[in-house]
């Protein structure tokens, strides 16, 4: 079993501004994803057999979306400020769209659907904070970030290994649009 998820990954100029804002977010009880490996889930599968992989990979390369401009800009918290338990960058753009693409492509395979999609990018999890109303403070001092625009003109299909200092992201492949 190899646990994977639907990506669209950043342009690498946007890796030295989310290194900025990171070092900006550092705090205690926060765990930053690596600026590298910062991206937007389309979906996440969950663990899927070895042999599953090619049909997946098949199975999105059926997903009828036109390329298009987004715009990543925006931070801000799941599920609300009182709780916090991620810090995301925003997106805009068509992502409704190719989200609905891909959970119509994927059907045949049973993947628990996504009932609330927001594009978005994990910047970090929280795992607790004494330190609340600073983190409140320096979240709002960067919810108006805007690294700019992107074109999204592919979806990768990504393997996530688990390990103590972090996941470990590898492309498995990578769907032009």
């Amino acid at each position: 079993m190899i646990r994977t998820f639907i990506a669209v990954e950043f342009p690498d100029r946007f890796i030295p501004e989310i290194e900025r804002i990171s070092s900006a977010l550092k705090t205690q009880g926060i765990k930053l994803v690596e600026p590298a490996q910062v991206h937007i889930t389309m979906k996440f599968l969950g663990d899927i057999p070895e042999d599953k992989v090619e049909s997946v990979i098949s199975a999105l390369s059926q997903v009828n979306s036109r390329p298009f401009e987004a715009r990543i800009k925006g931070i801000g918290v799941f599920p609300k400020p009182a709780y916090i338990k991620v810090i995301w960058l925003g997106a805009e753009g068509d992502f409704d769209t190719l989200h609905k693409e891909i959970e119509r492509v994927l059907s045949p395979f049973k993947f628990e659907k996504d009932t609330k999609f927001v594009p978005h990018a994990t910047l970090a999890r929280v795992k607790h904070t004494g330190e609340k109303a600073a983190l409140l403070e320096k979240i709002k001092k960067l919810e108006n970030i805007d690294l700019g625009s992107m074109n999204v003109n592919a979806i990768s299909l990504k393997k996530s290994t688990l390990t103590p200092e972090g996941p470990i992201y590898e492309t498995l492949k990578e769907i032009k649009l």
